[in-house]
């Protein structure tokens, strides 16, 4: 795959990133050794550009791929907010990446301008980091038009990771048009853009030319993360990445494995996983946990804080 530069920075990146949580503890929980031997596959097939996190429990997966090819480039995230907790995260990262620096390293899911200053401290870590040579680029993810807006006015920030689909899934804050124009704007400002949920966490799989084409038209994303578990899906969205039409075949065998959120007889009703979904998607009912599909982006946040580890995406 041809690389972009994203934003100013000096990563030159795959317009398509391979998002890892899909492959983690909380959905298909491939063994260490498959899931890394599948980020090995992907970079061989074109892709330099991996999304991760530390919520995803996927540093080590990587950290074993990049045995194989050191010059993979790889985003970190955390939901730090002072100074001290950013360092353990940066750290965490460096330890099970085993690499001594992060090529992005983002504050995870800021939702607006007031979230940004109340992760002040986290920020300026980061900003210490990336001159200290740690870390290349600072960035954010969020789901909301705020955040877009928030991480363009911050001019420390390199990267932005909003989330943008034709369907306007998932945004918490506004419309699809309101997102086009915040993220147009960050652009201009220089910021690097990597989109997420181009698919709506799954929702729009069988739109899925539609909708990586959307992206593409628009003309204003550096990358797109897309989460993908075998190779069948890594040929299929690289070539919709570049314009080109997957064969029916394929487009089959990728169609036919839609993901879903599973939540086992055993739940306790403990509510936590309420409390943490971010899109309203988990309600109690009768002290058991029950899912509304329509809005449930598959993201598997939820199994993260499920003592009885009865959630997971399949």
């Amino acid at each position: 795959m041809n690389k972009v530069r994203l934003g100013l920075t000096s990563l030159m990146v795959s317009p398509l990133c391979m998002g890892t949580l899909t492959v983690g503890p909380t959905q298909k929980n491939l063994p260490l050794r498959e899931a890394a031997d599948l980020m090995i596959r992907a970079y061989e097939l074109g892709i330099n550009f991996f999304d991760s996190a530390e919520i995803y429990g996927t540093y080590p997966i990587l950290g074993l791929a990049l045995q194989t090819y050191p010059e993979m480039i790889v985003t970190g995230k955390s939901y730090a907010v002072t100074a001290e907790e950013m360092r353990c995260s940066i750290e965490k990262a460096r330890k099970e990446l085993n690499r001594d620096y992060i090529d992005i390293f983002c504050l995870h899911e800021v939702e607006n301008s007031a979230a940004l200053k109340g992760h002040r401290g986290a920020l300026e870590y980061l900003y210490e980091a990336r001159q200290r040579g740690i870390i290349r680029a600072v960035g954010i993810s969020t789901h909301t038009v705020a955040g877009v807006r928030a991480g363009a006015n911050e001019p420390g920030i390199d990267v932005i990771h909003p989330l943008i689909n034709r369907a306007g899934i998932g945004i918490k804050d506004g419309t699809v048009e309101e997102m086009i124009a915040a993220i147009q704007t960050a652009r201009e400002f220089g910021k690097g853009i990597y989109a997420m949920k181009v698919l709506g966490g799954g929702h729009l799989y069988r739109e899925a030319v539609e909708s990586v084409r959307f992206i593409r038209q628009l003309g204003i994303v550096d990358s797109m993360a897309i989460g993908m578990q075998s190779e069948a899906e890594i040929r299929f969205n690289r070539m919709l990445v570049e314009g080109e039409t997957p064969p029916p075949e394929l487009m089959e065998e990728v169609a036919g494995t839609p993901r879903a959120l599973r939540i086992e007889d055993w739940c306790c009703g403990c509510g936590r996983c309420v409390e943490r979904c971010g899109f309203d998607a988990l309600r109690l009912e009768n002290g058991v946990v029950t899912v509304d599909r329509d809005r449930c982006m598959m993201c598997g946040y939820c199994a993260r804080v499920c003592p009885e580890f009865c959630l997971k995406i399949v």
